[in-house]
């Protein structure tokens, strides 16, 4: 785990979120207890349980980009899950369960992942090497023993015709083609490779104990042969497929399946959204529901095992963070258990003009920023001035504060409007340049200003 004081998280933070920094104080020391616990012996470690934490603010404020930020920075497994998809034990949909299954799984990519880039490097130079073979000798055959016994019935579906692929009498020598080769000279070349067939629609079966996410392919993996063909494609392409094949077979699953749990179980977060939704205002009615999903998030977020089909998973040292906007409902809504099990509690503030105003040009992935860049693709040059993004910043605002508070969203919906004309035309305007100022802001944004001023005499 990095060794980041709070100080150093909350600069990090402070680069891609603006204001907020009473949560991402609460957020930093979460972070840094996790690094603090990892130091203590392990008959102490396991007495110290994550502090979790309840972000309170309306949407668009940041509480979701700071936790994924959050993972983000210290590569920890992350998802992400609306409190409202979940039902009740006995009713139809998601169980809360299916939330740590699903963490596991991001873990799993995260280390395999890892491994890969690792290995990467070797993986292309057998890559490379298969790929010289193939140039000399011809396509790769592929063997009787690893023919899947369906073909037995239905027939092999290879296509052992050659297609205009690129041959050794074509590009000369074996010392030619190796030179060719590593200078990258060839690389719109074809070749015929044997690959790994891929099943993109996996037979779904119904299970119990977390199997609920298996599938045939998962089942049979271990018993039937893989089912490979050919496939003409580029030297370039080549290269990539070959070598992520090569990299599959240099990496241990088993090792990285265990590494992968136990980053999940001790380095994981999971970020409950909506939570406010599901908190009961009253005994009947659907709030009934609402409670019940609360009570079967209770154990998980208290600690308890979950069974997945990579085995039993412990979720007491996972870092749980909920959020919600509590408009018509509180967080004392919620039931006294789950309360409980929040310690931390941030209330995050609405965000101000000046706010606006930073979040259009300070962040490094900055809105400014991501259109100039887009459209600089087209040869079109976009030069916004100060009295424009502050225009822009106090429309927003605006808008917000006279309508519906949707946050920095409220942002993209301006700047979209802002900015239609260039971007539909942008392949008319190569190599001009457009300078955004506060005049060109009003023309274009007239009819957003006059709504908001007639707003106000509405009912």
């Amino acid at each position: 785990m990095n060794e980041y004081t709070p100080i150093e998280i909350v600069e990090k933070l402070d680069n891609y979120i603006i204001g907020q920094k009473k949560a991402k104080r609460s957020v930093a020391v979460a972070l840094r207890n996790r690094y603090r616990r990892n130091k203590l012996n392990d008959e102490f470690k396991e007495e110290v349980k994550p502090k979790n934490i309840i972000m309170e603010g309306p949407t668009g404020v940041g509480k979701t980009e700071i936790a994924r930020r959050l993972a983000r920075l210290v590569n920890a497994p992350f998802v992400k899950v609306e409190a409202t998809k979940f039902t009740e034990v006995g009713y139809v949909g998601r169980d809360v369960e299916s939330m740590v299954r699903d963490l596991v799984e991001t873990s799993i990519r995260l280390v395999k992942n890892e491994k890969i880039s690792e290995v990467y490097n070797k993986a292309e130079e057998l890559a490379e090497k298969r790929i010289l073979k193939i140039l000399i000798n011809g396509p790769e055959k592929k063997k009787e023993k690893n023919q899947n016994p369906f073909e037995a019935f239905f027939g092999s579906t290879n296509n052992e015709e050659d297609n205009d692929v690129d041959r050794k009498d074509d590009i000369g020598d074996r010392k030619t083609i190796k030179n060719k080769l590593k200078n990258k000279e060839l690389e719109d070349k074809y070749v015929e490779i044997l690959v790994e067939e891929t099943h993109s629609q996996p037979i779904g079966m119904m299970g119990a104990m977390g199997m609920d996410d298996m599938n045939m392919n998962d089942i049979f993996s271990g018993i039937l042969p893989k089912k490979k063909k050919n496939r003409k494609v580029t030297i370039k392409e080549a290269r990539k497929i070959l070598a992520n094949e090569e990299a599959q077979k240099m990496i241990d699953i088993d090792d990285i399946n265990s590494i992968a749990i136990e980053k999940a179980e001790n380095s994981g977060i999971i970020f409950i959204d909506e939570i406010d939704k599901i908190a009961a205002r009253n005994g009947s009615g659907p709030d009934v529901s609402r409670e019940g999903v609360q009570r079967d998030i209770l154990p998980i977020i208290e600690g308890s095992t979950v069974m997945s089909k990579y085995g039993p998973i412990k979720t007491d040292h996972i870092l749980f963070i909920a959020a919600g906007a509590f408009h018509v409902s509180k967080v004392t809504d919620l039931i006294p258990e789950i309360q409980g099990r929040f310690p931390i509690r941030v209330k995050l503030d609405n965000l101000t003009q000046d706010n606006f105003k930073e979040i259009l040009t300070k962040p490094q992935n900055a809105l400014i920023k991501q259109y100039k860049h887009l459209l600089k693709t087209e040869g079109v040059d976009l030069i916004f001035t100060d009295d424009g993004i502050s225009e822009i910043a106090k429309i927003a605002f605006l808008v917000n504060d006279q309508t519906e508070n949707i946050g920095a969203r409220r942002l993209y919906t301006i700047l979209e409007e802002l900015l239609e004309e260039i971007s539909f035309d942008a392949s008319l305007y190569e190599g001009k340049e457009f300078t955004i100022d506060r005049k060109y802001v009003n023309e274009k944004l007239k009819h957003d200003i006059e709504q908001i001023d007639l707003s106000k005499y509405i009912l």
